[in-house]
């Protein structure tokens, strides 16, 4: 995939993604499914997932996507920014001082709380080497998937240009022709 994200920042771009906003399928949707998705990708370590832990995990996700629109023009809000320090700080986020003078960020919490600590600290890595800026919400509001902004000048858009920017596209257009229409 063209628009994928590099390394470990590929998967807070599926965590994202696991809401479809066009389709409206949520492989979060119950308990069982966030269980299954962290398990899946090795994060889950500890009992399985509870409902709070699912609602808070869906909050993180779309703190998250509310970071990710901002990358894409729009204003991180505090809320999302808050939410986000709860959760690191639920997790248990510390730095880990590793061999040839490396430092890891890794959560103490087990279950859903270190799992979702895991992510962010691949946030923390994103935004600390420059790619977290690359990493986006699709423009179009019925669409927001998140999508890697390979572009030279980091001026991407939309997820895909022949779907969600032909459509923008074609809305102003429409606009533009409305409004140039002379009144009877």
């Amino acid at each position: 995939m063209a628009n994928r994200a590099p390394g470990s920042l590929g998967l807070v771009q599926d965590f994202v993604n696991t809401w479809e906003v066009d389709t409206g399928t949520d492989r979060l949707a119950t308990a069982g499914g966030l269980s299954g998705w962290l398990d899946e990708r090795g994060l889950l370590r500890g009992g399985p997932a509870g409902e709070a832990d699912r609602l808070l995990a869906v909050a993180l996700r779309e703190a998250l996507r509310g970071l990710l629109l901002a990358n894409n023009g729009g204003e991180a809000r505090e809320a999302d920014l808050a939410l986000i320090d709860r959760v690191a700080a639920g997790s248990g986020l510390r730095p880990r001082f590793r061999p040839q003078g490396r430092v890891a960020l890794e959560p103490d919490a087990p279950g859903v709380p270190g799992a979702l600590g895991r992510l962010l600290a691949v946030v923390h890595d994103a935004m600390n080497d420059g790619t977290w800026g690359r990493l986006k919400a699709c423009a179009d509001g019925a669409c927001q998937w998140v999508f890697y902004d390979r572009s030279k000048n980091r001026s991407g858009h939309w997820c895909s240009m022949e779907v969600c920017g032909n459509r923008a596209k074609a809305r102003q257009f429409r606009r533009r022709r409305r409004s140039s229409r002379p009144t009877p």
